[in-house]
């Protein structure tokens, strides 16, 4: 049973689901394979997991940024051997010689290999619907009834979304906009039509958000911590959700972020622009939806680029770009009512505040309750002379302690790539100077838990720890606009069933109960 994450202190690891898979999964991490993470996560002290977006990717995608919708899980998450109709038919077992030796392969490799990994669960899952559909379905038992229910009890995203899927599937995965012109205006007549046609089809992709559906609620019931999920700002312009809803689009602009310290020309995504005009005069049913959606499937989210919610950077197609909407009275009264959208749904809400963030977003977001980020490196006192680092005792308490996020380099790295000059003005600050850290030291297991006890000892209610720098570990989960098969594809050096039994991973969780104990972070409180 997940801990009320709603008050107090508590500390939390920040891993994506594909980077932890078990002996049994299928060369990536499982729904099945979190109550398996959370034995390890309760013995170090920790309250909750931080996931990255679960939302389905397309075909070749592997960023969970990059979603073809906003509320499907991506059946590459679901656990073959736990589906029901699979193992009726021998589970792995009823696998061909070359499909059992990809998934060997799959298995033994070092990284998720996303296209081996789905075409043999593609093969599975056809596999079991096919017998679902014979012995469930056309039978009417109890679990033919399941399904029923579970589509009409989700129909508000899952009709839209299957008819979506069946389409992309039968036109080859194609864009949308590539679509017959009847499909992609949506013409009415067109849309009844391709619903008889693709019934069966459609009726598959269901099955499989069904299926997610039971493994992930038996995951979390199972999991005996807290999971907080991720609210992407943006889903694909090839998405269900865009494809449904084109009027709040526009899909002649796309959405980024201005130039600055970090990027000279600025970053452009890719993903069309919000017409959050439109979208307000519609009571901004879809992006309600979606927090409906994420309250329901965790305890808690964060909300991804919380800035554009307040004010987005839309780049037109002749080059000029600008914020939208472009004054402040605007952009404080749009992103004052999205916060109290998502606050209003329940369950516990923080807000990714990276970057260049006007005041009036982190007073806001201060008003609503919800805490943005302290990252330990960028957290210093800007307009006081030699610009010294804020001692992590003094973070307010609404906020997040934490050493990094998914983007950006390690504790490690950044320790052994920091100017000398950041490293002095680090070890300076009184939690650090007091336990005898040096500027010229190199990373070590030492310099490591020094920096982890300090952050331990934050003032932040909320302390969110990559796994990498809770083990001083070099591997990124993604370097931010490099085009590699290396992004989003990591794996824990073990599979995630047996860190009860590596001496690293035993002494990491002994070390991290003693923090969590000592600064009142405890699970086992």
């Amino acid at each position: 049973m997940a801990r009320n994450l709603g008050s107090g202190r508590h500390a939390g690891l920040l891993v994506p689901l594909f980077s932890i898979p078990s002996r049994s999964s299928w060369g990536i991490g499982e729904l099945c394979d979190l109550p398996r993470l959370g034995r390890w996560l309760r013995e170090a002290g920790f309250s909750f997991v931080q996931l990255l977006p679960l939302n389905e990717m397309a075909s070749g995608q592997h960023s969970p940024y990059s979603a073809l919708s906003a509320m499907a899980i991506d059946p590459i998450f679901i656990s073959p051997e736990a589906i029901p109709d699979f193992g009726a038919g021998g589970a792995d077992a009823a696998l061909g010689p070359p499909e059992r030796d990809a998934l060997a392969a799959a298995r033994g490799a070092a990284a998720v290999d996303y296209a081996t990994v789905r075409a043999l669960k593609e093969t599975a899952f056809r596999d079991a619907f096919a017998r679902f559909e014979r012995d469930e379905w056309d039978r009417s038992t109890a679990r033919g009834s399941a399904l029923r229910s579970f589509i009409a009890r989700d129909a508000w995203w899952l009709r839209e979304y299957g008819l979506f899927r069946a389409l992309k599937a039968r036109e080859g995965g194609r864009n949308w906009r590539d679509w017959p012109a009847p499909l992609r205006d949506r013409v009415p007549g067109a849309l009844d039509a391709a619903r008889a046609e693709l019934e069966r089809d459609i009726r598959f992709y269901v099955y499989l958000q069904w299926i997610a559906a039971e493994q992930w609620a038996q995951a979390r019931a199972d999991g005996g911590v807290g999971v907080f999920g991720d609210f992407p700002f943006m889903v694909s312009g090839d998405s269900a959700d865009v494809w449904s809803r084109q009027e709040e689009f526009r899909l002649d602009a796309s959405v980024g972020a201005p130039p600055d310290a970090f990027s000279e020309t600025g970053q452009d995504w890719g993903f069309p622009a919000y017409r959050w005009a439109e979208i307000a005069a519609g009571g901004d049913e879809w992006l309600r939806a979606r927090a409906r959606r994420s309250a329901d499937l965790y305890d808690g989210y964060r909300v991804d680029h919380v800035v554009g919610f307040f004010r987005t950077y839309v780049r037109d197609r002749d080059g000029s770009a600008a914020f939208v909407p472009a004054e402040e009275e605007e952009q404080m009264a749009q992103g004052a009512r999205l916060i109290a959208l998502f606050t209003s749904t329940g369950g516990r809400v923080t807000a990714e505040d990276l970057g260049v963030i006007p005041d009036f977003v982190r007073q806001t977001l201060a008003s609503f309750g919800v805490p943005g980020y302290k990252v330990l490196r960028w957290e210093r006192e800007w307009n006081r002379e030699g610009q010294p680092f804020t001692d992590p005792p003094a973070y307010a308490a609404v906020s997040i302690a934490t050493s990094g996020t998914h983007d950006t380099e390690t504790l490690a790295e950044w320790w052994e790539t920091a100017p000398a000059d950041d490293r002095r003005a680090l070890a300076a600050v009184p939690s650090l100077r007091d336990a005898g850290l040096t500027a010229d030291e190199p990373f070590s297991h030492r310099v490591r838990d020094t920096l982890l006890s300090a952050l331990f000892g934050a003032g932040s209610d909320l302390l969110i720890l990559p796994v990498q720098d809770v083990f001083g570990w070099r591997d990124r989960i993604n370097t931010p606009a490099l085009v590699s098969d290396e992004n989003w594809s990591w794996r824990l050096p073990w599979p995630v069933d047996e860190l009860d039994r590596q001496p690293d991973a035993i002494e990491r969780a002994r070390f991290l109960r003693a923090l969590a104990e000592r600064s009142g972070r405890s699970s086992k409180r």
